[in-house]
């Protein structure tokens, strides 16, 4: 139960920082995972909720928010866990992480991860795989001098894949 809770603490210290640091929006403060248990000592299991806070007022975000809010709430989650719970995991996958998401919390998606990769380039198992069609993000993300070239996916008349290396402008 300790080791729990501790994570869940980690878990939410971590959506903390990265929601306050990529949301550019005024209506909500913060988000975290609320764990309410259920059961005695011996059969203790959890119910998981994600709330957000304004001005220390705790609600679900379930019908609350915007579609934009609930996919970077998403990726803040999934960032925050694999935090905590993959130290010798460096792989993190995201799949159209944009979807949704105003150009002002795309530029600051695009600022953090760039962020992200600094912190972490330096480890020999980290790698960052984004699946985007968004060619603004890809575009802020190439302007941190991060990455020198991208990976294009097209088809040929014939509907065969073409894969071929871009360089980032």
């Amino acid at each position: 139960m300790k080791y729990h809770s501790l994570k869940m603490e980690e878990v939410n210290d971590t959506m903390r920082h990265l929601w306050n640091k990529i949301y550019q929006g005024t209506d909500i403060d913060g988000i975290r995972i609320r764990s309410d248990s259920e059961g005695g000592a011996n059969k203790r299991s959890y119910n998981y909720r994600v709330v957000m806070t304004k001005d220390q007022v705790e609600m679900d975000m379930r019908g609350r928010c915007s579609a934009g809010q609930k996919m970077l709430a998403s990726i803040i989650i999934r960032l925050a866990l694999s935090d905590s719970f993959s130290q010798n995991c460096g792989i993190l996958a995201l799949d159209e992480p944009t979807n949704a998401l105003d150009l002002e919390n795309i530029e600051a998606l695009a600022a953090s991860l760039g962020d992200l990769i600094k912190e972490r380039k330096n480890l020999s198992n980290f790698q960052l795989i984004i699946i985007t069609h968004d060619e603004t993000f890809l575009s802020k993300l190439g302007q941190s001098d991060l990455m020198e070239f991208y990976w294009r996916v097209s088809r040929d008349p014939r509907q065969k894949s073409i894969i071929e290396r871009q360089r980032v402008y």
